[in-house]
């Protein structure tokens, strides 16, 4: 079994807004904390003159460094530059995205006064190494093997280009599995003693950037996956992006001035609709205060829960589409769901949850798991499991039925789309078909495979194409192909085709490698990833030797001027040490980024001046 003896495996939400990780300790899943003690990390990593910041730090600091501070690269992952809601999102960020090779979007900032250049997998992978040092710093140990979910809507690119961001920051990515369906096992072992029987639960995870659905069937510990369906790229932010584009016109209405152009304004207004939106989730308005936003002006505004809601209600029906269309493809009534279950923070806000309550005839929403959490929690039972513990809560939870979010097949000679794998198809699962020569004498076939639900196959999501050679001569429509499809356990596809009319094979196998990573890219991402470690343990290093410098000069200086410790000093000696303070301190002040070795330098020479004295008397 993957990961089997390798120490903890933890379980990985990585989230367009937050992350989150945790693991299965002490007969339950331990949600880990950062290092500033909160339960979820914002997927923030900045760029500055001297050093890498991520998590807490880097969102702290984006209203000073907006276009160096890199944020949403979930939304990145995976798709091409010329994507639609790729070039409607550049609109919105401060940092710039240029097209890369094969239509790769590729994120610009300034590093260390140079031009770097990183792909969404790299931004990612950075959050994933802050996650992964929050488990090790918890657990004491290296953290090898981990469980990474996704949005359930995510297609193939998008989950290997995730499980390259895995690799990149060090993890053994052991599964790739559906957000939904992560929170359903959360729910399902939240559940367990009180269940009887058969339950069919709806779960409506709305979060920072994606929205998913999913309609599970929960009986005797096995999670059955009936249909899924969703938005791949609605969530918070979008609601966020609302007022934010309200707010810039009221201000240009008031005070003639457009601060669309300003990256720094738009981040700190950017935070405070954020801020504002959570507050609306419990009282009806709220006000935003901006001290100098733009050109020296103060913003004050007040914004009220039903503006907000107007602001966004094409959003928030657009949500009912996704949970209407999962019921169908299930062939199950509303009346016939039992639990309705919330994940992600979106789905603290009232007016969804009262859409969807209306929408299934007031029934309760199911609120007793924590929707920024649950995500994690259910990753983390999963990579229990496969590691191998041996723990009796899950020991009958016989996992993931997980099912295929779109159709996939091939272009036939017709630009049809010939679908292999039906949409909602149980995984791992594997189909296979057959297919004709299409010309006379033909000795090549070639096929483009396709995601989506379209009839013409060039409508749908071109994931890769290969060629079948070595076909003997003959008429058209006489030899025959063997074309078989198989999706594995992370929902990543693998293709190939055999002909075998004189016993003779030829198989080619493809996984999706349009726009994604060669093995050289990651290996080289890896190098980089270890640099970049090593660089920033080099900056703590140097910033813990310029504390330790501080506060010893400070603890010298408060010993002398002690009422009590400061008695037993001579004069003589007083001066010597407040001279040396205070050729310290003017040193500090003009030496913020010296070397390591400096710091430690200035602080033997201090403690050579202070600690002889300090010893004459203690």
């Amino acid at each position: 079994m993957a990961g089997k003896g390798e120490g903890k495996a933890i379980g990985i939400d990585l989230g367009t807004t937050y992350s989150c990780v945790g693991v299965w300790e002490h007969d339950h899943v331990e949600i880990i904390a950062n290092d500033q003690g909160n339960r979820t990390t914002p997927s923030y990593v900045a760029f500055t003159d001297t050093h890498r910041l991520i998590g807490e730090a880097a969102k702290n600091q984006a209203a000073m460094n907006p276009t160096n501070t890199v944020f949403d690269a979930k939304r990145l992952i995976g798709r091409r530059y010329s994507d639609a809601f790729v070039q409607s999102d550049m609109k919105l960020w401060p940092f710039m995205v240029t097209p890369g090779p094969d239509d790769k979007p590729m994120i610009g900032v300034t590093y260390k006064s140079t031009e770097k250049q990183f792909s969404a997998e790299e931004i990612s992978s950075m959050v994933l190494v802050k996650i992964k040092e929050t488990a090790e710093n918890y657990l004491g140990t290296t953290v090898k093997n981990a469980v990474v979910t996704v949005p359930a809507y995510f297609n193939d690119s998008q989950r290997q280009a995730t499980k390259d961001a895995g690799v990149i920051a060090g993890l053994h990515v052991m599964q790739i599995i559906n957000e939904p369906t992560a929170a359903a096992i959360a729910y399902g072992l939240g559940n367990k003693a009180s269940s009887t029987g058969k339950i069919n639960v709806l779960i409506f995870d709305l979060g920072g950037g994606t929205f998913d659905v999913s309609l599970l069937v929960i009986e005797e510990g096995k999670f059955e996956v009936k249909a899924t369906g969703g938005v791949n790229h609605l969530g918070g932010v979008d609601f966020d992006n609302r007022m934010v584009n309200h707010l810039v016109q009221e201000f240009k209405r008031e005070h003639k001035k457009d601060i669309s152009g300003n990256p720094r304004a738009l981040r700190r207004l950017r935070t405070s609709c954020e801020r504002a939106k959570r507050t609306l989730s419990l009282t009806p308005e709220t006000t935003i205060e901006l001290d100098s936003l733009y050109e020296g002006i103060d913003f004050c505004t007040t914004v009220t829960r039903p503006r907000f809601e107007e602001l966004n209600i094409d959003l928030f029906r657009k949500c009912m589409e996704p949970v209407e269309e999962c019921l169908r493809d299930a062939k199950m009534d509303k009346s016939n769901v039992d639990d309705i279950v919330l994940v992600g923070g979106s789905t603290r806000i009232p007016k969804v949850r009262q859409l969807l309550q209306d929408f299934f005839y007031g029934k309760e929403l199911c609120k007793n798991i924590n929707p920024d959490e649950a995500v994690a929690y259910g990753a983390a039972v999963q990579a229990a499991i496969l590691s191998g513990e041996r723990i009796d809560k899950v020991q009958d939870l016989v996992l993931l039925l997980d099912v295929t979010s779109l159709s996939l097949g091939y272009e036939n000679a017709k630009g049809l789309m010939t679908v292999m794998i039906p949409k909602n198809t149980t995984i791992p699962t594997k189909k296979e078909g057959k297919a004709t020569t299409i010309g006379d004498n033909q000795t090549t076939a070639f096929f483009k495979v396709y995601e989506g639900e379209r009839t013409r196959a060039g409508d749908n999501n071109f994931l890769g194409q290969f060629t079948l050679s070595g076909i003997p001569p003959a008429l058209r429509g006489v030899q025959t192909i063997g074309v078989s499809f198989e999706i594995d356990a992370n929902g990543i596809l693998n293709t190939s085709a055999v002909y075998n009319g004189t016993g003779q094979k030829n198989k080619i196998t493809i996984t999706n490698n349009k726009g994604r990573l060669s093995k050289e890219e990651i290996e080289k991402m890896v190098q980089e990833a270890k640099k970049y470690k090593s660089e920033d343990e080099e900056y703590k290093k140097n910033v813990v030797a310029k504390i330790t410098l501080e506060n010893y000069a400070y603890n010298m200086r408060n010993t002398i001027i002690d009422e009590k410790k400061g008695a037993k000093i001579s004069p003589a000696d007083k001066k010597t040490i407040e001279a040396a303070f205070d050729r310290v301190i003017q040193w500090l002040d003009g030496n913020q980024l010296a070397e390591t070795e400096e710091f430690e330098y200035k602080l033997k020479e201090l403690e050579g001046i202070c600690n002889p004295i300090i010893a004459k008397k203690y």
